[in-house]
C-alpha cells in the first residue's frame, strides 16, 4: 500500500477507535474492538490478535483469521522477541527469523507490538501477520503503537 495513503487510513483507523473505544473501559472488549477494526480494514492484515502474559505464557486471546497456536514456546519466535526487547519487531521476511513459530505456514511477514499497563510493564502483545513480503513498515509501527495505547 502506497506510504500516503496508509498514513490516511491509520488516521482514520485511529480516529474510528477512539470514537468506538469510549463505550467501555473494558481491556477485553477494547482489543476485541480493536482487532476487529485493523482485520476488516487493512487488507493485507492475515492474522491480527493478541497474546497475553499468563502465568510467564504467550497465550493468544482476541484474534482473527485462521487458528492460531493457543501458547507460544517460551522467548521464540517473533512475539517473544517484542517481549523480551520490549519493542515493536517488524519481520520482512519470517522464514529468515531464527526461531520462528509457524502457526499458519502462509504468513510471510509480520509486525508485533508489545501493550503495556499503565505502569509501563508489558502485559502482551499485538500480533499481526501477512501473506505477503515485506508488508510492514515504520508507517504501521508508528500507527499499531498508538492504536494499542487506547486499550
Amino acid at each position: 500500500m502506497e506510504a500516503a495513503r496508509k498514513q490516511a487510513r491509520y488516521g482514520r483507523l485511529f480516529s474510528q477507535l477512539g470514537d468506538l473505544l469510549t463505550k467501555t473501559a473494558d481491556p477485553d472488549a477494547r482489543m476485541a474492538t480493536i482487532v476487529a477494526v485493523l482485520h476488516n480494514k487493512m487488507e493485507y492484515f492475515y492474522w491480527t490478535g493478541f497474546y497475553m502474559l499468563i502465568d510467564g505464557e504467550l497465550t493468544v486471546r482476541t484474534y482473527q483469521g485462521p487458528l492460531a497456536c493457543q501458547v507460544l514456546k517460551k522467548h521464540t519466535g517473533v512475539c517473544w522477541a517484542g517481549i523480551d526487547r520490549g519493542e515493536v519487531v517488524v519481520v520482512q521476511d519470517v522464514n529468515q527469523f531464527p526461531g520462528h513459530i509457524a502457526c499458519d505456514s502462509a504468513s510471510n511477514s509480520e509486525i508485533v507490538i508489545p501493550l503495556r499497563d499503565k505502569s509501563g510493564k508489558i502485559t502482551g502483545i499485538l500480533d499481526v501477520d501477512s501473506k505477503s513480503l515485506n508488508s510492514f513498515d515504520e508507517i504501521d509501527a508508528r500507527w499499531l503503537e498508538k492504536i494499542v495505547s487506547l486499550i
